[in-house]
């Protein structure tokens, strides 16, 4: 049985309705474990099924109050909110859910990856400063690899093309050129930062909690 059969925005036209409806359990729904403590990012429609299958309770926004699938499905539904409609009830998306098990911590090594490097680097040159789109900035081995230099956190950064041609086969100290920070092994969940543009106003107060700043060392 599924727990819901159709997903809506309010206020849109027929001829649009069913990408927007995809669009609404694709969106994202933030995790906490039995201590509150935040340890993913998933979609509404992982949401709904762990709710459905008793693995997972909504936190409601306005008052914190926890609610099961049958409590939640109660729940008034704005007119112009997204919602999901099943056969006989409309259900609100469900913002944040708590696991009713689960009590483990996220890991904090996050392992690297050419999409973690971009995360850490915020898609910006270490030399220049320049932000530029994933085809316009390669990874630069502080230590060359010619030299010794490995594939690591700590030797690894995010270059343009220009400076990377600029320092070439030397150090950065040897090309006459400085890094803006040093390169380090980050401290934060790469999955709560690959998904925090498609964060909610909801999320703030847990996500305040539980910094997942990148550690620098200037």
């Amino acid at each position: 049985m599924r727990p819901f059969v159709h997903a809506s925005r309010s206020n849109i036209d027929s001829d649009d309705r069913p990408a927007l409806e995809r669009s609404v359990l694709d969106d994202a729904t933030l995790v906490l474990n039995r201590s509150w403590m935040v340890v993913n990012v998933t979609t509404v429609r992982r949401a709904v099924t762990l709710l459905y299958l008793d693995l997972a309770r909504v936190i409601q926004p306005e008052t914190f109050d926890t609610h099961d699938f049958a409590s939640w499905a109660s729940v008034a539904v704005g007119r112009d909110e997204p919602h999901i409609r099943g056969v006989s009830f409309r259900m609100r998306v469900p913002e944040i859910v708590v696991l009713v098990d689960f009590d483990e911590r996220p890991a904090l090594r996050v392992p690297f990856s050419r999409r973690n490097l971009f995360l850490r680097d915020e898609h910006r040159c270490q030399y220049c400063g320049v932000r530029a789109a994933s085809n316009d900035l390669s990874i630069d081995h502080v230590l060359p690899r010619s030299r010794g230099g490995t594939s690591t956190w700590t030797n690894c950064v995010l270059a343009c093309h220009a400076c990377n041609v600029r320092k070439g086969s030397r150090t950065p100290h040897e090309a006459g050129m400085r890094l803006l920070r040093r390169p380090r092994r980050p401290r934060w969940s790469p999955y709560l930062s690959l998904h925090l543009s498609r964060g909610r106003r909801s999320w703030d107060r847990f996500l305040q909690q539980q910094t997942h700043e990148v550690a620098w060392e200037l």
